[in-house]
């Protein structure tokens, strides 16, 4: 399994971080099977204050660029980041890859 963990800012607005968090608590059945079929077995959305944190597990194989690209073609993915992007501060245009910034692990407890 592959790990990764990704960072973003919403907008500086208490009701859009509040809105963004309920819309997550009803995401589309689509973007959930989009997920499974590339590779992603699950992720995690954190919230401290307008600051979110992602951790997206993955099965081996799995390639960030490639098969994030995938998703984005599958149904109702870009609906989707559309839609969320209007709590994000960015383009509705803007692919999920350019919103969100991957971490870098600097600290491991099992290593």
């Amino acid at each position: 399994m592959k790990r990764y963990c990704q960072t973003l800012s919403l907008k500086d607005d208490p009701q859009l971080v509040e809105k963004y968090i309920e819309v997550h608590s009803h995401v589309w059945p689509e973007i959930i099977e989009g997920q499974h079929e590339v590779g992603i077995l699950s992720m995690e959305l954190y919230a401290k204050g307008r600051n979110l944190f992602m951790i997206v597990d993955t099965v081996d194989d799995f390639d960030w660029e490639r098969d994030m690209a995938r998703l984005a073609t599958l149904p109702r993915q870009a609906e989707w980041e559309a839609y969320v992007s209007q709590f994000q501060g960015c383009s509705p245009e803007a692919k999920s890859t350019e919103k969100w910034h991957l971490m870098e692990k600097i600290f491991d407890s099992e290593k």
